[in-house]
């Protein structure tokens, strides 16, 4: 059964967390996804099984967190993933952000190095309100964003329409980390797939082309999607964090 964080903003944050060694290990989720993913609890049963401390939450907005998730933006989900974080583990993490998760626990790492022990990123999608979204708007979406407030985009992974709304855009135009220096002193393992049909291969090249740091490594696989939930995938997954935990281990 999930518990509940209510924020200093009054946002109340739905977590599932189990005890373990440090450092733990925190799933960040992508853009309307949350806590239920296979991601996450692949993840989860991992770090049960290596009797590691892991948390995953979900955003507000997403799945059973308060809020609806048009109010929301980067903003207000990276208070929501700094809150759990702060709040609801002890000591340095190896954070793990899918898609946005991958942003935010950019965003984390820049904000909070210390208490951000490691990183792994998977198919991390910094700056997309700006870059793959605003930057592919067509004049009309452009308008009627800033018109009517919001736009529909047809999505891929339902028959809902997603709407993006301006405050989103807006908001993101200030968490962006591909403009300024993004030093990641900690070890760093970003994941992506080559078929991913959200965030391209070009993205993952410009982050780690960007970022600064002793340890950062780009794997790619072939032929995954953005999804990267196949039995392979999942297994790289956990092996990466495994890697990131060895080489804190290591540096300590």
């Amino acid at each position: 059964m999930s518990e509940m964080l209510k924020t200093q903003d009054g946002r109340e944050i739905a977590y599932d967390r189990i005890d373990g060694a440090g450092p733990g290990v925190v799933f960040l989720g992508g853009f309307r996804s949350d806590k239920e993913g296979t991601k996450a609890l692949a993840l989860e049963a991992w770090a049960k099984r290596h009797g590691r401390a892991f948390l995953r939450f979900d955003y507000s907005g997403h799945g059973q967190s308060s809020g609806d998730f048009l109010d929301g933006c980067i903003g207000d989900w990276f208070e929501d993933a700094r809150a759990a974080i702060l709040e609801l583990t002890e000591g340095p993490q190896v954070l793990v952000g899918s898609s946005m998760g991958g942003w935010i626990s950019l965003l984390m790492a820049r904000e909070y190095p210390e208490k951000v022990a490691g990183l792994v990123t998977i198919a991390a999608a910094p700056d997309f309100t700006e870059d793959g979204m605003w930057a592919e708007f067509s004049d009309t979406q452009r308008q009627e964003l800033i018109e009517a407030g919001q736009v529909a985009l047809p999505s891929d992974y339902s028959d809902e329409p997603y709407i993006i709304t301006k405050r989103l855009i807006e908001d993101g135009r200030g968490r962006l980390v591909l403009r300024t220096p993004l030093n990641l002193p900690m070890p760093v393992r970003m994941l992506q797939g080559t078929a991913d049909a959200d965030v391209p291969v070009s993205v993952a090249v410009r982050l780690i082309e960007h970022a600064t740091g002793p340890d950062i490594r780009l794997t790619l696989v072939k032929d995954a999607d953005h999804r990267f939930s196949t039995p392979e995938c999942l297994k790289l997954i956990e092996l990466s964090v495994l890697k990131v935990i060895q080489r804190i281990g290591e540096v300590a």
